[in-house]
């Protein structure tokens, strides 16, 4: 960055367009949104340490403001200035003002937040001034990098394996081999990307990524998730290996072109149903600032927020304003910094209207389902709220794909052993047809997953009757009670070599399940070796070891590490049709030539008590038939095989064998010759027909 004087600056009228801090010449354009501002103030500072700012500049309304937009134009400073406003205007909280000249403001479309040394959150608290201890914006040139000729994967949905992980838990800790000023960091990932390869995933889910606070959190902990958006357009700097605003985005962009590269898509975990500054007790970093009102639901009688995302504010994602800021943050994200595709956090949030009403044709969700910009992109709703509004199935829009949370519940309930679950097991192996049945819903729109960030890893499934979030300082009250779980006898970690053998292949039929059905599958980091939060269901707090990918994981179970390669593999050998979202899963369903068998072909058990399901399944373009069979009652069950003339049974995936015999590549499937099969209790098989002698 050039540092410059006051002596050097020169202030010209400037433009309101484009947003933000722009580059222009010699100088940089500001333009600001702030429609009840009385008055705007500039300040340039020489560092993100700096105590005081080294020029003001005061904008005049008759200069320096158009409509609702306050602009200025600045000589001789360019990329890396850091600045910040300070905003005057009323104070009446209870029609949703609170405007503070006390308090330092960041740029809505800062590229890049500062977080100096000095910065502190409860200075951003409450009335006093905190000019020595802001967070601060800088001014971005995006134009350096080079991008050697990147090109995106373009992986169909129908190809698609989803792999959630968070950047910093991924390589944090000490097993992971990375280097120590390395791990944590997008260049930690990039180390990693092998690994990602070999498992056979195609796009990777980053969890938030947008400049977060990690002090949002109780009892002195951190924010380890980062579900706390300070801003939506920033990279978060602490997942530089310089910890550096600037540098992050040089990082991140090198990220996604080395996965890209590898052919692995970059879907980045969004959050614009809240920020950082929380409620009215909360700091004021920006939005409460310049127009409280405009980005946030307020109750317009009091003044206080309504609380649709649990998180103490909720954005007014359909005001014209706050509308267009969250696209032209998704342009910037995709034209910038070329991400794939978005999930948006509790993404129902974002259909309520200014008074908190859900409204049945939400302007900002059609906006991002039918912006050309965005019409190549992957997008994920977490179709519900934290004030019950429940999507799933019903969520608007052409090209929304959505977290199917029943198809976590309907398939943990069978395997556990519930009654009346194989119905509702059989509708989410086929993609959810029961939910998804009308003729826009395409045959991916249910993004399948077992366990994600937020719940019992995978291994904790299996290991955990209870919830162990006493870490979090909360007394245990926090995180869901409803976890479907079965410790198998001993809760938690075990030498209990039955225990641990009907674990393991639990484990395994649960992701051979979620592999195996239709729609998306998403894979949570770490379930492919069993990752452990020892118990924890809620860790958002935990930036340790109860988080962390224990990377000797990988050895300790390299069988079910090698089971999910091989099922990877299986599932993008078998789905080789594009099926676009033009075609519904109902015209799918019928291509696919499904029957359903218990022990007996043809006669599949319905009733309340059965705990097995068999089917076959012609794939439409391979012609392959897969003969799979459920079997999770706790004693081992005979299943008589469907007889195929001229085809012989080939035994691909039996989860109760010891590894290899756990599975085979489909190339390998050894012949089955006998007409019946002992499927073991609480175990999966998986047959292939394949050309014979019968």
């Amino acid at each position: 960055m050039k540092i410059v004087t006051a002596n050097e600056i020169r202030v010209g009228v400037g433009e309101p367009y484009p947003l933000g801090a722009t580059l222009r010449g010699q100088g940089v354009n500001f333009s600001l949104y702030s429609k009840d501002a009385t008055r705007v103030i500039l300040h340039l500072f020489d560092g993100a340490d700096a105590r005081e700012s080294f020029q003001q500049i005061e904008l005049d309304p008759l200069a320096h403001k158009r409509g609702h937009y306050w602009f200025v134009f600045v000589s001789n400073i360019g990329h890396g200035q850091v600045y910040a406003f300070q905003v005057d205007g009323p104070w009446k909280p209870q029609v949703g003002l609170r405007f503070n000249a006390n308090k330092m403001l960041i740029d809505p479309y800062s590229q890049a937040i500062s977080i100096g040394a000095h910065y502190d959150r409860q200075q951003a608290i409450g009335e006093a001034p905190n000019l020595g201890s802001s967070l601060r914006s800088l001014v971005v040139d995006q134009q350096a990098f080079d991008w050697e000729g990147d090109k995106p994967p373009g992986h169909s949905m129908t190809d698609t394996v989803i792999y959630e992980m968070h950047v910093g838990g991924f390589t944090k800790h000490p097993s992971s081999g990375v280097a120590p000023e390395k791990r944590g960091t997008f260049a930690g990932v990039i180390e990693k990307i092998p690994y990602l390869q070999s498992l056979g995933v195609t796009a990777v889910e980053l969890m938030p990524i947008q400049q977060f606070d990690v002090d949002d959190a109780p009892n002195g902990r951190q924010n380890y998730w980062g579900y706390s958006p300070i801003n939506f357009f920033s990279v978060h700097a602490g997942y530089s290996v310089a910890k550096d605003p600037l540098a992050a985005i040089t990082e991140f962009k090198t990220l996604v072109r080395e996965l890209h590269k590898a052919g692995i898509e970059v879907i980045l975990d969004v959050v614009f149903n809240h920020t950082a500054e929380g409620d009215a007790s909360g700091p004021t970093f920006c939005f409460k600032g310049l127009q409280n009102g405009a980005y946030y639901i307020v109750d317009k009688t009091c003044g206080e927020y309504r609380n649709y995302s649990g998180c103490g504010n909720t954005c007014n994602a359909n005001h014209s304003v706050v509308r267009r800021m969250i696209i032209d943050a998704l342009h910037f994200w995709v034209t910038e910094m070329r991400v794939d595709g978005f999930r948006f956090d509790l993404a129902s949030v974002l259909a309520r209207d200014s008074l908190g009403t859900p409204l049945k044709e939400p302007p900002l969700l059609w906006s991002i389902d039918s912006d050309p910009v965005l019409c190549s992109t992957k997008i994920f709703a977490e179709a519900w709220d934290a004030a019950g509004l429940y999507q799933v199935g019903s969520f608007i829009g052409d090209r929304w794909n959505e977290w199917n949370g029943k198809f976590r519940d309907d398939v943990r309930a069978f395997w556990r052993g519930d009654t009346g679950t194989v119905s509702r097991f059989a509708s989410r192996m086929l993609g959810s047809p029961d939910i998804y049945c009308s003729d826009r819903h395409s045959p991916h729109r249910s993004v399948n997953f077992i366990c994600a960030h937020d719940g019992f890893t995978l291994n904790d499934w299996v290991s955990y009757n209870e919830k162990h979030n006493r870490d979090n300082g909360e007394d245990n009250r926090d995180g869901d009670n409803h976890n479907l779980s079965n410790n198998y006898g001993i809760e938690g970690p075990t030498t209990n070599p039955e225990i641990e053998s009907l674990r393991n292949r639990q484990c395994k039929n649960m992701l051979a399940t979620l592999l195996l059905s239709l729609g998306t599958p998403m894979i949570s980091m770490g379930d492919e070796v069993r990752r452990t939060q020892r118990g924890n269901n809620n860790a958002y707090c935990q930036d340790n070891e109860i988080s962390w990918f224990d990377w000797r994981l990988v050895d300790r179970h390299a069988d079910l590490l090698r089971f999910v390669r091989l099922m990877n593999r299986i599932r993008r050998n078998e789905e080789t049709i594009d099926w676009h979202m033009h075609v519904s899963l109902n015209t799918v369903l019928k291509s696919v030539g499904i029957d359903w068998h218990g022990l007996q072909p043809n006669q599949p058990d319905w009733s309340a008590h059965s705990h097995s399901l068999a089917s076959t399944v012609i794939h439409p373009i391979s012609s392959d038939e897969l003969y799979v069979i459920c079997n999770a009652y706790w004693d081992p069950l005979i299943f008589t095989l469907p007889d195929r003339d001229h085809q012989d049974w080939h035994l691909l995936v039996n989860t109760a064998a010891p590894s290899p015999a756990d599975i085979y590549p489909i190339e390998q499937a050894p012949r089955y010759c006998d007409e019946t099969i002992l499927v073991t209790g609480r175990s999966m098989i998986v047959m292939v027909a394949k050309p014979g002698h019968k």
